[in-house]
């Protein structure tokens, strides 16, 4: 469905470019739900950005491509970095970072869900079926149609968010993508939206790929998930065995810090802070945080590559499919 291939990008600055994304190549599959985890900074809503084809100055490719590919409606499609912006809504929807404030507070619901569908769409049936055709939308979604006729202003932040998802996927798009969907929600809220969002998947049989910093997250959801940080995809693989058996030590670290129940351990966060990306340390850049760095560590990029089936790791204690990181973190 997706691939990302190869690709770096940077944001220009007065002082010279500023790289976030670094040599990122992993492939994202049809009707899944794919995570990207990481802490903030890593380079997760960039990513982001670059899938949805945002690649407005500052932010540019430096190198790669991404390819979005599949079938609608008995056609296939292939659309590339550059073209995929022209299928917004129709093949692939965005729900923004912060969506709660995307909404016009003084433009009625309705109206924003008419703006939302593409001219080639909406010339083509009267006015009255849209509507009706949104109200069982929402209905489906077990949303009233009466917040049609609301304002963004009178809804609450939960039902903005609700309101978002359900824009994003009314047209049945192949890709769905959502940056951060439960942030600053409460927990009730939180399991609310991410119900919605699983219930979505099953029913549109599409892709959706969930940013979130938040591992449990990813654990309730998510079927394959990839850990970021400093820019580049330091692990991969379903979720069930990133967090039953992590290879990374920066992935071990965030579940090790995932409160369990009937845990009663100290939880103890990873110490240090993420490099900034304006001068990042050479070789591997999470040397400077991991217990197990070696010489090697701090001279040459690990290579990202595939572990085991389906399962891939950038790290320079895997040798041929043997890692001490597994072995010593996985007691």
């Amino acid at each position: 469905m997706i691939k990302i291939d190869h690709l770096s990008t940077s944001y220009t600055t007065i002082d010279g470019p500023v790289h976030v994304i670094n040599d990122v190549d992993f492939e994202i599959y049809d009707n899944e739900i794919f995570g990207i985890a990481g802490e903030s900074g890593c380079g997760k809503t960039t990513l982001l950005k670059a899938l949805y084809d945002i690649l407005d100055f500052p932010l540019v490719v430096d190198s790669g491509k991404l390819i979005l590919s599949g079938e609608k409606n008995g056609q296939a499609f292939s659309f590339e970095t550059g073209q995929i912006r022209n299928t917004w809504w129709n093949h692939i929807s965005y729900v923004p970072q912060a969506a709660q404030s995307v909404l016009n507070p003084i433009v009625p619901v309705k109206k924003q869900f008419l703006d939302s569908i593409p001219k080639a769409n909406i010339t083509k049936e009267p006015k009255a079926i849209t509507m009706k055709r949104i109200s069982n939308y929402l209905e489906e979604l077990s949303l009233s149609p009466d917040l049609l006729n609301a304002y963004p202003f009178q809804l609450s932040g939960g039902m903005r968010q609700r309101v978002i998802i359900a824009l994003a996927t009314f047209m049945s798009p192949n890709v769905v993508l959502a940056d951060e969907p439960t942030t600053a929600l409460d927990v009730v809220v939180q399991r609310g939206i991410l119900m919605m969002l699983m219930s979505l998947q099953k029913q549109l049989k599409n892709t959706m790929v969930i940013v979130s910093h938040d591992m449990g997250v990813h654990y309730q959801i998510t079927d394959r998930m990839g850990i970021m940080y400093s820019g580049s995809m330091v692990e991969l693989g379903k979720t069930e065995d990133i967090f039953e058996k992590p290879i990374h030590p920066y992935t071990r670290m965030l579940v090790g810090a995932l409160p369990r129940v009937g845990d009663k351990s100290q939880k103890t966060g990873i110490p240090g802070r993420p490099p900034a990306l304006t001068n990042p340390p050479p070789g591997c850049r999470f040397a400077p945080r991991c217990p197990k760095t070696a010489e090697e560590c701090k001279k040459s990029v690990p290579k990202f590559r595939e572990v085991e089936k389906g399962r891939f790791a950038a790290c320079h204690l895997l040798n041929r499919g043997e890692c001490r990181c597994q072995k010593n973190y996985s007691k």
